[in-house]
């Protein structure tokens, strides 16, 4: 946006600057006068400082863009402040602080990591120097602004050579008498025999667990260990209980013959492979059944809006993600207009992004339908919850090979259950029951996605 704002200004400048040029020179300038007339007037309106402060954020790298750097919200040149972390998360909490009173930074090194509702939030440094000053511990509630640390700017200097040690061993070719300051220690005495009072050991003082010294002893037995919460899993909880406590939720089940789509996929990957650079998976497919079957019925991809229903002519499918923190659930965009190629690089783009703690909130904001595998980690069967303020969600699950009735013959196929928990407020039974079918023909036969029938 102020990248589209700038040029319009600078194009308004220089038609401007030409008319005037025109009209006080004639209409005979030549191109490079003319250029040089409309950059000395685009100069004196955007400086040269101002078009390098202006473009600053715009010529950052790509991946430093996904995560809001420290320049949207400012403090002292030599203050560390805590970044905009988005318009839903007011706060977060200090989850750990990476340098110390001391240690040199470089320009854009995080210095701290913020934990909120949603993601992990990087505290990175403007400037380059010596932290000078930590100001905020960790655990600590902190909001956009808050100051973090205090560095004293300049270059970061080398950690400097070990000094000598306090303790030093005189030359072996120096006199005893040179180093009259140190004083060799008489050895310790040997110790003799300890002396056990057997009146004192037979005393049932000894077995008494009153006593102070008994009871500092730890005892060899099994415990429990209290820890807090993170805020992710605190939000987690509170969307998925607010989801049962809020929707009617409600489970229909179906099945699938994986067999042509796994068959399409083991014909094709190699070639897909080399052409488009990522693996052909069986979500892809799934996702492009998912579209096809919201298409058929937008009442699933709908969402009930106090009394009003906002039905939605755009598809953006949200899918979940299991991390080491906690569920994340990143948000493919315009997948209607996807094909198989584009589906799978941005799952994959995304999934790296959620392992590796660099997903963002506006990758996650917003969602129409969710889809959740939890085939990935065995589950044969499962009824997934709705992840508000959507109206539904397909759960995936693993694949087994169970015998089937094939014609007249029995055939043991790769058959897969899938799951749709749906908000019975809006969806009706036959709506889901549909819905469902029409995942289950699309997988089954995915010649009918090419064909959009």
């Amino acid at each position: 946006m102020e990248r589209a704002l700038a040029r319009l200004l600078l194009r308004t400048h220089a038609i401007r600057g030409s008319r005037i040029a025109l009209r006080q020179r004639g209409s005979s300038r030549t191109l490079p006068q003319l250029r040089h007339c409309v950059a000395a007037f685009s100069s004196d309106i955007f400086p040269r400082n101002g078009l390098r402060v202006l473009f600053a954020a715009k010529t950052r790298p790509a991946w430093l863009g996904w995560n809001r750097g420290y320049a949207d919200v400012k403090g002292a040149p030599n203050e560390i402040v805590v970044p905009f972390m988005g318009d839903s998360v007011p706060d977060g909490n200090l989850a750990s602080v990476l340098k110390n009173v001391g240690d040199s930074v470089v320009v854009d090194e995080i210095v701290a990591q913020i934990e909120t509702d949603k993601v992990t939030i990087d505290v990175r440094s403007s400037v380059a120097g010596r932290i000078e000053q930590i100001l905020a511990r960790q655990g600590d509630t902190v909001t956009p602004g808050t100051k973090v640390a205090i560095v004293a700017i300049g270059e970061p200097r080398a950690a400097s050579p070990p000094g000598p040690t306090a303790f030093t061993t005189p030359s072996p070719r120096a006199p005893a008498a040179a180093s009259p300051a140190v004083t060799v220690a008489p050895p310790p005495p040997k110790p003799g025999p300890v002396k056990v009072d057997a009146a004192a050991a037979a005393s049932p003082k000894a077995d008494d667990l009153s006593s102070p010294k008994r009871a500092a002893i730890p005892q060899l037995q099994g415990g429990e260990r209290r820890v807090p919460m993170t805020r992710l899993r605190k939000r987690v909880a509170t969307r998925l209980k607010d989801s049962q406590n809020t929707f009617a939720l409600l489970t229909t089940f179906n099945e699938l013959d994986m067999g042509n789509l796994m068959e399409l996929r083991s014909q094709h990957k190699d070639t897909f492979l080399e052409k488009h650079g990522v693996k052909l998976g069986f979500m892809s497919g799934f996702v492009k059944a998912a579209v096809s079957a919201l298409k058929q019925f937008p009442a699933v991809n709908a969402v009930i809006d106090g009394d009003d229903i906002i039905y939605r002519d755009y598809i953006d499918i949200s899918i979940a993600v299991g991390t080491k923190k906690g569920l994340v659930v990143p948000v493919l965009r315009g997948v209607d207009g996807m094909n198989f190629a584009q589906i799978e690089k941005m799952i994959n783009m995304l999934g790296k992004k959620a392992n590796d703690g660099s997903i963002t909130i506006d990758d996650m904001a917003g969602g129409t339908f969710t889809i959740s595998n939890g085939g990935v980690y065995g589950s044969l069967i499962s009824t997934p919850i709705i992840n508000p303020p959507q109206s539904a969600i397909l759960g995936m699950h693993s694949i087994v090979k169970r015998p089937m009735v094939v014609g007249k013959d029995i055939i043991a196929r790769p058959m897969m259950y899938v799951a749709l928990t749906y908000d019975h407020r809006l969806i009706d039974g036959r709506e889901a029951v549909l819905f469902l079918r029409a995942v289950k023909d699309n997988v089954e036969d995915p010649r009918r996605l090419l064909l959009d029938i």
